[in-house]
């Protein structure tokens, strides 16, 4: 089981800081990463605004992490949105005064489809949510960032980026485009006091994934080195540590989160899965 969080374990790690993490709403059953994040900065410390499209899924969240002891306000917009991003950024400002961390978890998955089947609105509207937003929300929180002397920005992006299983390409370039853009964000902002950093997730069982079969997620399992399904949690404790002060030297980086997926060979991960 991944640890939930635990403000013992996580206390003081970024403290006093003000975060924003979008996407931090999360549909039942479960936690999404973005919720995952969301509650365990603000046992680590932080004062965290909970961006999402849908209020109920983000006032959830706040309430979630008041009732642990804390601090926490819903921002409502979306983030693939020009104007909407920097209302978000304007809001957090006006409220909090400045901003140390960013997180870009927001993301949707499409149904699989091999590359010359995809619909041009599908792939248009997986780039808007998973890649423009990331662009949009750095590009308005780099300035109050710098003025602060420097931040955190995390990158939630995928094994999607770095693998692919053919059915998924608006995905995978989005990702992939994600974690180009952390690196060239990295670069350009680091002697600014900016450190820039990508997560790839591998399978985690979230409420995106809730509904498949006991085989798909058996399968899923079994293929992993480690033997186990990750959960939001792993996510967030590594979003944490990039975050926080323990990263200080970590920048441009793309950490997977996966069991060791990204790094078996295809021959490996077959025998794997057909073991008893």
């Amino acid at each position: 089981m991944a640890a939930e969080p635990s403000r013992a374990r996580a206390a003081r790690r970024l403290q006093g800081r003000i975060a924003i993490v979008t996407g931090a709403g999360s549909r039942p059953p479960g936690e999404g990463t973005g919720k995952a994040i969301s509650v365990l900065f603000a046992c680590a410390g932080a004062t965290v605004a909970v961006v999402d499209v849908d209020e109920e899924r983000a006032l959830a969240t706040v309430a979630e992490i008041e009732t642990l002891g804390g601090d926490a306000f819903a921002v409502l917009g979306d983030v693939a949105s020009s104007s909407d991003s920097e209302r978000i950024v304007s809001d957090v400002l006006s409220r909090c005064g400045r901003l140390e961390v960013l997180v870009n978890n927001v993301g949707i998955v499409p149904p699989p489809a091999l590359p010359h089947e995809v619909p041009d609105e599908i792939w248009d509207a997986v780039l808007a949510v998973d890649l423009r937003s990331v662009m949009l929300m750095t590009k308005r929180c780099i300035p109050p960032l710098v003025a602060g002397g420097g931040g955190a920005i995390v990158n939630i992006a995928s094994i999607g980026a770095l693998t692919s299983n053919g059915a998924t390409s608006s995905y995978g370039a989005a990702k992939a485009g994600m974690v180009r853009f952390t690196a060239d964000t990295a670069v350009a902002y680091g002697r600014h006091g900016v450190r820039a950093n990508a997560i790839a997730p591998g399978h985690i069982y979230t409420p995106l994934v809730a509904n498949q079969d006991v085989e798909a997620r058996e399968a899923r399992r079994k293929v992993a080195p480690l033997g186990i399904e990750g959960t939001a949690w792993d996510v967030a404790w590594a979003a944490l540590y990039l975050a926080g002060d323990e990263a200080r030297f970590v920048t441009g980086a793309c950490i997977p989160v996966d069991g060791g997926v990204t790094q078996i060979s295809p021959l490996a991960a077959s025998r794997l899965v057909n073991a008893p």
